[in-house]
């Protein structure tokens, strides 16, 4: 019964911006920390960034000052606005549900965001 369902991802140049969304269901949303976990090719997944049901953040080095996440209790949604995107940032984007840090966890079903000319 639990759905993470993402949207937003897609080809952007270079330097551009993109904006990923994710829809939480079927989990009591104030309790879970949310998170954006990003896959390339080959290599392990990683996190990118986090916000904890209180509203702390923070992010993966590599994204800090480009990336911004961001939460809507009411909607039970979770938001990733990318700036400034490379073409390193290529990858396939995961939304996590962790309730006490990993006590329970949901993923999403991951979405492709591709930085290229």
């Amino acid at each position: 019964q639990v759905q993470l369902v993402e949207s937003g991802g897609g080809l952007v140049q270079p330097g551009g911006s993109l904006t990923l969304s994710c829809a939480a269901s079927g989990i009591i949303f104030i309790n879970y920390a949310m998170a954006w976990y990003r896959q390339a090719p080959e290599k392990q997944r990683e996190l990118v960034a986090i916000i904890t049901n209180s509203g702390a953040t923070d992010y993966a080095d590599s994204v800090k000052g480009r990336f911004s996440i961001s939460r809507d209790n009411g909607k039970k949604t979770v938001s990733l606005t990318m700036n400034s995107l490379k073409p390193e940032d290529t990858a396939v984007y995961y939304c996590n549900a962790d309730y006490h840090y990993g006590h329970s966890m949901y993923w999403g079903q991951g979405t492709q965001i591709t930085v290229a000319s």
